[in-house]
């Protein structure tokens, strides 16, 4: 393949804008489509952070320790509804054969591997002419709140699992009334925390925003209600098929489709399942605006101050991506907080979000060209999108360019 002239990107997530991004930044012209429009999907609602040592692999040995039967509860933090979906039960099973020990340290030093990259592609969407203005936010500490020392340990031990995998952690531990001091809105159900240093954050639909003004500023063009039905490719150009007999054609694409990669992936050889596990989250005004992220590991919630607002964010369901939000899960996720706040009121409650995150079984993403070599896919992230999307653009837009192709990358392949 030559260095392409054009490309389309599928997908107007963080992973396909930040593609576009750095492909700009090679000479190349791009057009981005989405069903939708910017961030309509997880690049959204998440939590928003950029934190090196919270980016772990999904599938931990712990995921199934509450039993087959607790998942069937749509109160359990990770939530799996009775289904006969052959993709999903292909899914689950390979998920189930990587929640081991050895898997998880496998998975854990590809992790290690990446390390602080993932902040340092942020702080170069920063740099030079139409640059992205919404700044990343230092997490100075970055904190983890517990309602006791026996759930803070678990913690510990995958902060542990991260130094024997090669990585590095700089934490300090916090008895509750240090932790209370610190995010007076925190309440008596704290009785322990951690304090993590050298993390980030980022207001999410801001960032986007000032992403996709970036891409459009310098000379992309971002199509709204583009659905792709299918992808066609010749001997030397690759043709975009969409929604009302429209179409586009390029050098070629990058699918950046989310939970929906594989209805277009299939065809070029792509085996993996990616499958939706979709999070939820809300924003709620504190009488105390907390300054600074707070993860609830043992509630798998996770709360991010955006200004005038604080986003608690949290659950994992497998199920369909286009499903409709489900009331009882935003209501676990209140069940779980409410004990670890003070001077919140639940139920005055502002945008209420459900997204599908991409989860592949293995846990690792899917970057790169497919058995076709104009043809690529950048996605299959899991929780992980936002913190890793801008290393995701600039490593495919490198080899694409023929600037050569990131170590990391061996990890990642769509055909693996």
């Amino acid at each position: 393949m030559q260095h392409p002239e054009h490309v389309v990107v599928v997908g107007a997530g963080i992973v396909g804008l930040s593609t576009a991004w750095h492909l700009q930044e090679q000479g190349v012209r791009v057009t981005i489509v989405d069903r939708t429009g910017v961030s309509a999907g997880s690049s959204w609602g998440n939590a928003g952070w950029l934190t090196p040592a919270l980016t772990l692999p999904l599938s931990e040995p712990s995921v199934f320790a509450t039993g087959a039967k607790a998942m069937l509860d749509p109160a359990s933090p990770l939530y799996i509804p009775l289904t006969t979906d052959p993709s999903l039960i292909k899914f689950l099973a390979g998920f189930a054969r990587h929640c081991t020990p050895g898997k998880w340290r496998e998975a854990m030093k590809v992790f290690s591997e990446i390390g602080s990259t993932g902040l340092d592609a942020f702080a170069e969407l920063a740099e030079g002419s139409n640059a992205v203005t919404e700044p990343t936010k230092p997490a100075e500490p970055f904190l983890a709140a517990f309602a006791s020392e026996k759930d803070r340990q678990g913690l510990v031990h995958e902060f542990e699992g991260i130094r024997e995998a090669g990585g590095s952690v700089d934490f300090d531990l916090m008895t509750g009334a240090e932790i209370r001091a610190l995010e007076p809105t925190l309440g008596s159900g704290v009785t322990a925390g951690v304090k993590i240093h050298d993390q980030r954050f980022i207001n999410p639909p801001n960032f986007m925003e000032s992403l996709a003004d970036s891409v459009r500023k310098r000379g992309g063009e971002i199509i709204d209600g583009f659905t792709v039905s299918d992808v066609r490719e010749s001997s030397n150009s690759v043709t975009v098929i969409g929604s009302s007999g429209r179409s586009l054609t390029a050098d070629s694409v990058v699918l950046a489709t989310g939970a929906w990669l594989n209805s277009l992936t299939r065809k070029f050889g792509v085996r993996q399942v990616v499958q939706a596990g979709r999070g939820y989250s809300f924003t709620v005004k504190p009488e105390v605006m907390p300054t600074h992220p707070i993860y609830f590991p043992a509630q798998r919630v996770a709360c991010t101050p955006l200004g005038d607002r604080f986003r608690v964010a949290g659950m994992m369901e497998f199920r369909d991506a286009d499903a409709p939000l489900d009331e009882r899960r935003i209501q676990a996720i209140i069940k779980a907080a409410s004990p670890m706040y003070t001077g919140i009121d639940w139920e005055d409650r502002q945008e209420e979000w459900v997204g599908a995150r991409p989860c592949t079984a293995d846990g690792l993403p899917l970057i790169g060209a497919t058995k076709s070599p104009r043809v690529h896919v950048a996605g299959g992230h899991g929780m992980w999108g936002v913190a890793l999307g801008p290393l995701t653009g600039k490593m495919l837009a490198a080899e694409m360019t023929g600037q050569g192709t990131a170590p990391l990358m061996r990890h990642f392949s769509p055909l693996r």
